[in-house]
């Protein structure tokens, strides 16, 4: 957990138009083997290959390895949560040789893997979803994903003008603790003016009171995997308990969708608040479509590249990456995009986010 999250500030549009002029001059690559140098190696683990955001992730990697020189191994877990096939994929990594390791891992079965990658002397990155303790890697570059989540709580609050809060929460699971799971579900309560309890546990909040503007009832904490058919099954579960419910909060787009798809199905679509995470080419899509309201963009592509570069470098002349300043990761921003922009809340429109979008 960041102890130094809540110090920080909102992330300007600069960081925006920094990623932007980072993706420009990437090559490409169709392989994913690098750019033919043999003096560094690096293994790009994601937490699985059909997301498209760690496809994204991935073509990221390939393109800043044929820029740096690196030799890219890309490896994945079969499915958002698959410790077991990231740990294979470490110790495959070990085993070559590599200098350097980046991971969004799937929990923290994989910590004693990473730790064990580390004593043997590579560098390890996690990328986008940091462990917990976040020690456990050397660094982390990710979104801010508490911020993330804030932002569309905020956003949320100011549509519903005071009006009763019936709220689904959509998490990604309920039998492991993932920071990116409990930042993003207390970053959108917080954004709501809903006060949370313990910082690493989805679902102790109290179940009614008030937010900052009205009241609220929190229906259900439902696991979705990260998944459209997760999300159609959580939310399915969420109207047998509610059928009022007019805000779904997701952990991502392709939930998003799936929940839209339910909400729909079951006659309960209308007026419904959908909010998620990742800004990825279809989930801003669905924002201009109306199928979602806000999504807090973030960027897998940059911090791929990052990666690479820094574990590069590294090799060169042993300089490390610093976190951003008053943080303990690497900021690689987040910008709320919304065709319903919201007086005092910085946000993008569709078009904007078209352009800066993945996937």
């Amino acid at each position: 957990m960041f102890t130094t999250k809540r110090k920080r500030g909102a992330a300007g549009l600069a960081v925006i138009a920094a990623t932007s002029m980072l993706l420009a001059g990437c090559g490409s690559s169709d392989d994913g083997s690098g750019g033919g140098g043999d003096e560094t190696a690096v293994t790009l683990i994601t937490k699985n290959s059909s997301n498209p955001f760690f496809v994204a992730m991935q073509e990221g990697a390939k393109k800043a390895g044929d820029k740096e020189g690196v030799k890219i191994t890309v490896a994945a877990g079969k499915e958002d949560g698959d410790e077991e096939g990231q740990i294979k994929a470490i110790e495959d990594s070990i085993a070559r040789g590599d200098q350097g390791i980046l991971i969004t891992s799937n929990g923290p079965g994989v910590n004693p893997a990473i730790e064990k990658a580390r004593d043997q002397g590579l560098y390890v990155i996690a990328l986008d979803t940091p462990p917990d303790p976040a020690d456990t890697v050397d660094i982390t570059f990710a979104t801010d994903n508490f911020k993330a989540g804030e932002l569309i709580g905020e956003w949320t609050k100011a549509q519903l003008k005071g009006k009763k809060a019936t709220i689904a929460m959509l998490d990604l699971f309920n039998d492991k603790i993932v920071s990116v799971d409990y930042e993003r579900d207390q970053g959108f309560l917080t954004g709501m003016g809903i006060d949370t309890k313990d910082e690493k546990k989805n679902g102790d909040e109290d179940a009614t009171g008030s937010y900052d503007g009205g009241e609220y009832e929190i229906v259900c904490n439902e696991p979705t995997t990260g998944a459209e058919d997760g999300g159609r099954t959580a939310m399915e579960n969420c109207l047998t308990k509610n059928k009022d419910i007019n805000v779904v909060y997701t952990i991502n787009e392709p939930a998003a969708v799936g929940a839209y798809g339910a909400l729909q199905q079951g006659g309960s679509g209308k007026d419904v608040l959908i909010v998620s995470v990742d800004g990825g080419c279809d989930g801003v899509a669905a924002v201009k479509k109306g199928v979602i309201g806000a999504t807090s963009q973030q960027y897998p592509l940059k911090m791929a590249e990052l990666g690479v570069s820094a574990i590069k470098k590294i090799v060169q002349d042993g300089k490390k990456p610093k976190p951003t300043e008053g943080l303990d990761f690497f900021d690689t921003g987040v910008a709320l995009v919304t065709d319903k922009p919201v007086e005092g809340l910085d946000s993008i429109d569709t078009t904007e986010g078209t352009e800066l979008c993945w996937g």
